[in-house]
């Protein structure tokens, strides 16, 4: 275990260019931050490549444990001070510990859709809060996962990864454009229910046949009209006050529920 409390230090620069989508993929890291998301990970299986805690935190017992399976695994572990922490993860008020990951591997040919019933699919999502929600609902769910369809915020992100609160590690990611999603969905079973106000139905209305992939369109412009063409089933969640449409995440959470509940099993 090593000891870093300057700022200069190459490998404090080093991570937090990561808070930069560039160097995340160029790196092929990115950043979580927080004991309650690092214990997460490592609960699913997946450990740091460095481990910075600040100092006198490594006596709690999941951060004891966080650091010897990282020193176990081949990880180095960093003592620091929360002024770094705070740098590394932009918060002025950081958590007692951040990991540097691997990023997850993202491919849609690695999907099985026939691992759970359920999937959630969203398109062009912007918002990395949203993001993170909508992965906490996959996990509340027993979704098999989340696909990111177009150009959606990256998962990797320090915000989406704080939002996730742990769920980016427990719950697969996909992401593909329009055209390869589409056309991997039609090779084999799999119905596309779109979030949709065009042609659609009221959510409480249909039967839905596993696997059901739930589709949400963009926070703004919800799905283009080819999209929701292409949805096997259109539903909607009727307004009854003011607003003209629900959060996407928060819509995305009521129509996971409402499949789950009524959903016939895989065969």
């Amino acid at each position: 275990m090593r000891e870093i409390t300057a700022f200069s230090n190459p490998l404090v620069k080093r991570v937090r260019s990561l808070r930069d989508k560039k160097h995340r993929r160029d790196e092929g890291l990115f950043l979580a931050e927080g004991l309650r998301i690092l214990t997460e990970a490592r609960e699913a299986g997946h450990l740091p490549a460095y481990l910075f805690f600040a100092k006198g935190h490594d006596t709690h017992p999941l951060a004891q444990q966080l650091i010897a399976a990282t020193e176990v695994a081949g990880g180095e572990v960093i003592q620091t001070d929360s002024d770094i922490l705070s740098k590394l993860s932009g918060k002025d008020n950081p958590g007692a510990v951040v990991g540097v990951y691997a990023e997850l591997p993202t491919d849609l040919a690695r999907i099985d859709r026939t691992a759970a019933p359920i999937w959630l699919v969203a398109e062009r999502l912007r918002d990395p809060g949203n993001l993170g929600t909508i992965l906490r609902t996959a996990d509340a769910v027993g979704a098999g996962g989340l696909i990111l369809i177009d150009k959606c915020v990256d998962p990797f992100s320090v915000e989406a990864v704080r939002a996730s609160m742990g769920a980016l590690f427990t719950i697969p990611i996909a992401r593909a454009p329009w055209e390869e999603f589409h056309d991997w969905l039609r090779g084999g079973p799999g119905q596309l229910v779109g979030l949709a106000l065009e042609g659609a139905v009221d959510y409480r209305a249909p039967d839905f046949a596993a696997p059901v992939f739930l589709l949400t369109g963009n926070e703004a412009q919800g799905l283009p009209p080819a999209y929701a063409q292409a949805c096997d089933l259109r539903v909607k969640i009727p307004m009854l006050g003011k607003a003209d449409s629900l959060n996407a995440a928060v819509a995305t959470a009521v129509m996971a529920y409402t499949v789950l509940d009524r959903i016939r099993p895989l065969d």
